[in-house]
């Protein structure tokens, strides 16, 4: 408890958000009831919504991000405002005086959030620990600690729940709560029967309660029921049960990756069966060639590509996909940073080997094209998988209009495009390939297919601003790049099935080509689009436009032109020249008269001036 509550006390940095929150009065509601059947009501009976008030706290303290430090300070301010709230304080500043809450003195719900939350406190501080013992490892004796100390206060609150005070959902929710909490200790400390009997226990009580209620009300005990069935899985694989490593491999893959409690422990278990079935693997062949493979983490990578390829594909939705994609980039990523480490020391041999195979390159050069190849051609059906769901939502677009939202625009698949050109320029110039070509007629090819879609949006955002003469000429030059490819497809038409079709392309193209027209035509004949001379704007500052009246929208901006600034240069007389000729001419009269002659001075003025004498 001290450790604890020292821990509470040194949370006050990490959690100043909070303390502001506070001071604004953001959290006075906590002070209040939590919702539940209060005494007095139907039956007399309490009830606490454990399951939403931890989600919500965790979310909107520092769980959203990972920060276990603020949550832990969190729950402990919030624990001094309920004891305080309900005048149940351990002692003074003097004096510590514990206090247990008992069933006589269970008439209020609040009693149940103090035991909650210092349940939370307790749990979030062995989270906490867990992240720090990745570098401390002497760490883990105090985290299994302090989640021995947060499955007491749960058994704690599930004994004053089984009062005939308290209602039977709020019974279940902390024997479900108990079990989950009991669950993690023994997960730890790998007792994986009980730590699956107990997530088990815990996943029947919420699915029983998302049963029990509406669909609305449902969704947290799905979600949570959803978040422990790894764990079961991976207990019942440690138990003996080799199915269940098919199993986690799947929930890893359709959600992208997992969190938590299990993240690191099952990437490690992947990793680990993966290198077993590496050992296993020695060559991978690759457009003719078999190339060995010496370096363990790309057996690793090569084995898992199947599987991630195939997750890929079985995606149920766009977010899922997408960090689906961005995994498999990562791992590609790794697996070429470890031949690029190979590269280095053989580079002479490289060089020797240039020489003596007539431009063959080496087995480790060709392992890293074929690493490059994969990374880019994922990155190109990233990027296309994409484009569709934009493609899906302006089509939307056009039927409903929403506002206060950012709508996609042609613009951003054009961006897209253009990376995968990128792309695949990279793609002809991968070392080995030069003089494939066949690769090198596919790769142009698909070139050009992206080239038309690129094009025909391109033409739909000048369609957007009206100008129709760019945006026909575009079209044309879509319809040039699509019949292109449909006469040069020929023996290549398997490697185009996976692009998107052409064919689609030119009967799009085709029908825009009409609208278009008929939109230019209605668009020169619409009386409404020609400007009236209010409306006209010539470019001039609203200094030299004071004699006319003019529309100006400008004006209530941030970038009106009121004069010019900085001021144009003006023509300025220019200073006159005095130049005096007749000078050379005057004769000036004599002075000499009008001067005094100086005296002549020798010796005796000498002598008469050192004696003060004058003449």
């Amino acid at each position: 408890m001290a450790a604890e509550r020292q821990g509470g006390g040194g949370g006050r940095g990490a959690g100043a958000e909070e303390n502001k929150d506070h001071k604004d009065g953001k959290d006075n509601k906590e002070n209040e009831r939590p919702a539940g059947p209060q005494p007095g009501g139907l039956g007399d009976s309490l009830g606490l919504e454990i399951l939403q008030i931890v989600k919500e706290s965790q979310q909107q303290h520092g769980l959203r991000h990972g920060d276990f430090q603020r949550y832990r300070g969190y729950c402990s301010r919030r624990l001094r405002r309920l004891r305080k709230t309900l005048n149940f304080k351990m002692g003074n500043r003097h004096k510590f005086t514990g206090k247990k809450v008992t069933e006589e003195i269970l008439s209020d719900n609040r009693y149940l959030l103090l035991i909650l939350m210092d349940a939370e406190r307790a749990w979030s501080y062995a989270m906490q620990l867990k992240q720090e013992a990745n570098t401390e490892p002497r760490k883990r004796f105090h985290l299994l600690s302090r989640l021995r100390k947060a499955v007491k206060h749960a058994e704690e609150l599930e004994r004053l729940c089984e009062s005939n005070r308290v209602d039977a959902k709020t019974k279940l929710e902390a024997q479900a709560y108990m079990a989950y909490l009991t669950g993690m200790l023994r997960f730890e400390h790998q007792e994986w029967k009980a730590a699956m009997e107990a997530f088990n226990k815990c996943k029947t009580i919420y699915e029983k309660l998302a049963n029990a209620f509406t669909e609305e009300q449902a969704v947290l005990y799905n979600q949570r029921v959803e978040e422990i069935s790894p764990n079961i899985r991976y207990c019942a694989y440690n138990i003996g049960d080799q199915s269940a490593m098919n199993e986690l491999m799947q929930m890893r893959l359709r959600s992208g990756g997992t969190e938590g409690l299990l993240a690191e422990k099952l990437e490690a278990l992947i990793t680990q069966t993966r290198a077993k079935q590496a050992a296993t693997m020695s060559e991978v062949e690759w457009r003719g060639r078999t190339v060995p493979v010496k370096i363990d983490k790309v057996r690793i990578f090569l084995l898992g590509l199947a599987d991630n390829e195939a997750a890929i594909a079985q995606a149920e939705n766009e977010e899922t996909k997408e960090r689906l994609f961005e995994s498999l980039l990562s791992e590609c990523r790794d697996a070429i940073q470890a031949v690029r480490e190979e590269l280095k020391p053989d580079q002479k041999q490289r060089e020797h080997s240039l020489e003596n195979d007539s431009g063959k390159v080496s087995n480790i050069q060709y392992l890293h094209s074929y690493l490059t190849y994969i990374k880019l051609s994922t990155a190109i059906r990233r990027n296309e998988s994409m484009a569709k769901s934009l493609q899906k939502a302006l089509l939307q677009q056009q039927r409903s209009d929403e506002d206060g939202k950012r709508l996609p625009r042609p613009q951003d698949l054009i961006r897209l495009y253009d990376i995968i050109l990128q792309n695949l320029v990279e793609l002809t110039q991968l070392p080995g390939l030069e003089e494939d070509k066949n690769f090198q007629k596919e790769i142009g090819l698909k070139t050009l297919v992206y080239k038309a879609y690129r094009c025909f949006f391109i033409a739909q955002s000048y369609v957007l601003v009206k100008k129709w003469s760019e945006a026909l000429v575009l079209y044309e030059r879509v319809l040039k790049y699509a019949r292109e490819v449909q006469s040069g497809a020929g023996a290549h038409k398997n490697s185009l099935k996976e692009l998107p079709d052409v064919q689609d392309l030119i009967t799009q193209v085709n029908a825009e080509k009409y609208s278009l027209q008929a939109a230019a035509i209605l668009d020169a004949n619409d009386p409404h689009e020609t400007e009236s001379p209010s409306q006209v704007k010539d470019g001039k500052p609203l200094s030299e436009r004071f004699e006319t009246f003019c529309l100006d929208p400008s004006l209530v901006s941030k970038q009106v032109s009121l004069v010019h600034f900085p001021p144009g240069f003006q023509p300025i007389p220019c200073k006159p020249l005095f130049f005096d000729l007749a000078l050379n001419h005057v004769a000036f009269p004599p002075l000499e008269d009008k001067v005094e002659q100086k005296a002549k001075s020798g010796l005796t003025g000498y002598i008469k001036g050192i004696f003060g004498f004058k003449s």
